[in-house]
């Protein structure tokens, strides 16, 4: 869990609140020993159980953590009980009043705290003009003392929730960030296993096939010339060499397009990855559609890394990825409604700034196989982009 900035200043607060009721407690003491009357001895004792059961509250029941508890509504009623009779004693005891309204505000809420304090507040006022009689200090110092603790207290309570919901916030993003991180990590490695099957199929597949086509022209040209077995071997070594690098070629494309074929690989990524962060995903792809693998897996990664950019930067709610094939040529795009962005800055970077690497990454891809890739986007009105394949296998 992820540790907010704010629980330090939560803790000196309530260091704060402990270090008030110890002072005040120590004040009512220290005035019954200095200032000998007939309840001296009992309002030492009063305080010194007061500080007591207060301690034992604040450590053992815990009050900032549970809250409104049967234990600790019995704990601040003991405390209230305790004020009440060393205020009947002494007048030094209504400073005690004071660390009671955030107690109150705290255990009991909004509606209750308040009515506690006032009703306390209204008690202090009653108590000190039977002490002293009727003053403006006495009517006056309790009701501020209220109005600020309420005041301090309903701010505790606004800077707490915005604690939790910034917890939240702050834990909700760094496992965004670990599954993005963890994604990344799957889409390069899953990248590389299909750079290395497009480079073995491009090169050392088709130098052996056509070793294998040139040893076989040779048998067929010279079926009685010297050296015939020897040219035969070589064929069929070559034969055997192309089945493993066809065999290598295989095991090196994602496995989920061996099994569900393109369509079913985007709508189980779009059920198991792109669904949990919040984006509705349509996937209008035929399994039935003719496609060699090395097209599927290409189609597969610039899907994958379209997708990574809409959900980091576009904060688009739905996206619809469909293929569409006609005759030899396919076209493949995936749209969104997200923020967009200046499609102009992909061409010419002087007019603002873009993080355009994936798309750079994306077209070289592309023009690797031949075909073209355009982005149609503006901001506010979402993100176009295509790709245009031939779908003829050069093998």
């Amino acid at each position: 869990m992820v540790r907010s900035p704010s629980r330090p200043v939560f803790a000196w607060l309530r260091i704060g609140l402990h270090g008030v009721v110890l002072g005040l407690a120590v004040l009512v003491i220290a005035r019954s020993v200095l200032v000998r009357f007939d309840g001296s001895l009992a309002v030492v004792l009063l305080a010194l159980i007061f500080l007591g059961v207060y301690g034992a509250g604040a450590v053992v029941l815990a009050p900032d953590r549970f809250p409104r508890t049967g234990l600790s509504l019995a704990w601040i009623g003991i405390l209230t009980c305790l004020w009440a009779v060393l205020i009947a004693l002494t007048a030094e005891a209504a400073y005690l009043v004071f660390p009671l309204f955030f107690l109150y505000l705290h255990l009991l809420g909004r509606v209750w705290g308040t009515a506690a304090i006032l009703a306390t507040a209204l008690l202090t006022i009653y108590v000190l003009a039977a002490h002293s009689g009727w003053s403006v200090g006495g009517v006056v110092g309790p009701l501020v003392g209220a109005a600020v603790a309420l005041l301090i207290g309903f701010g505790y309570q606004a800077l707490a929730r915005e604690a939790v919901e910034r917890e939240a916030l702050m834990q909700e993003l760094l496992e965004t960030r670990d599954q993005l991180s963890a994604a990344e990590r799957e889409a390069g490695v899953l990248g590389e296993r299909s750079r290395l099957a497009r480079e073995i199929h491009d090169t050392l597949a088709q130098g052996l096939s056509s070793i294998q086509m040139l040893l076989h022209a040779a048998e067929r040209a010279d079926p009685d010339r010297p050296g015939l077995d020897h040219i035969q071997l070589a064929r069929e070594t070559a034969a055997a060499n192309l089945a493993d690098a066809r065999r290598f070629i295989r095991e090196l494309s994602p496995a989920e397009l061996e099994h569900q074929g393109l369509g079913g690989a985007l709508r189980r990524m779009a059920q198991t990855q792109w669904s949990g962060q919040g984006l509705e995903v349509t996937i209008r792809v035929s399994d039935a559609l003719p496609l060699p693998m090395h097209l599927k897996t290409a189609l597969l990664r610039i899907a994958q890394g379209a997708m990574a950019n809409v959900i980091q930067h576009a904060g688009a709610s739905s996206a619809i990825i469909e293929l569409v094939i006609e005759g030899r040529r396919l076209r493949f795009s995936i749209v969104d409604d997200g923020a967009g962005f200046n499609a102009d800055v992909l061409e010419n970077p002087s007019l603002g700034t873009s993080d355009s690497f994936g798309l750079r990454a994306t077209r070289e891809r592309v023009e690797q196989l031949g075909g073209t890739l355009s982005v149609h986007s503006s901001p506010h009105d979402g993100t176009a982009l295509t790709v245009e394949l031939d779908t003829e296998d050069p093998s």
